[in-house]
């Protein structure tokens, strides 16, 4: 796993030992990255269930203003900690050693630009997480959430939210799913 573009360009990035995490393949954050790529400088990014923090790194490198990485593992927090290091981003990265319902009440932006978030596919982890989040102020219309998911989660609960699903890429055996608050579908 390596920063693909920007200042950390091809710097290798540590992963949690074990099958807890799951890392975002090259290719896939590539392509994630390709269709944010105007969004990223200045950002604000929030990484969710960061495991390894490649997607914040990623963001930083491509010029993100700041990046909260949230991790409730030891393990994974501290390799998080060792690649802000490796990559010369510790001004710029804040590290959230919680749950991710509790790390949301301990961001205090004005907005968040970009929201990214990979969690257990198994879990409901991410229907909580965007029930909680549409209702966090840092949170706007301006906000875009990116939700990477297995392809047969259900995400209809969000239709009793101002969250909106407003575009979905579909790989092999994942989707990322675009979420903005108050939009309808493209």
């Amino acid at each position: 796993m390596r920063v693909i573009a920007g200042s950390a360009r091809r710097m290798k990035l540590e992963t949690p030992r074990g099958m807890e995490t799951r890392p975002t393949q090259d290719i896939i954050k590539e392509t994630l990255f390709n269709m944010i790529q105007f969004d990223v400088p200045g950002s604000i990014f929030l990484d969710l269930c960061a495991g390894s923090g490649q997607m914040g790194i990623e963001a930083l490198s491509r010029g993100a203003r700041r990046a909260y990485f949230v991790e409730s593992g030891r393990e994974a927090a501290a390799c998080i900690q060792k690649n802000v290091h490796a990559c010369h981003f510790e001004d710029q990265a804040v590290i959230l050693r919680q749950d991710v319902l509790s790390a949301l009440r301990h961001i205090h932006e004005k907005e968040a630009d970009l929201i990214y978030m990979d969690p257990p596919y198994e879990s409901d982890t991410a229907m909580q997480v965007l029930l909680a989040l549409d209702t966090m102020p840092y949170v706007t219309d301006n906000t875009l959430i990116m939700v990477e998911t297995s392809l047969d989660s259900d995400f209809g609960a969000l239709e009793d939210t101002d969250l909106v699903i407003v575009r979905e890429k579909v790989y092999k055996t994942n989707r990322h799913l675009f979420i903005r608050k108050g939009e309808t579908k493209e």
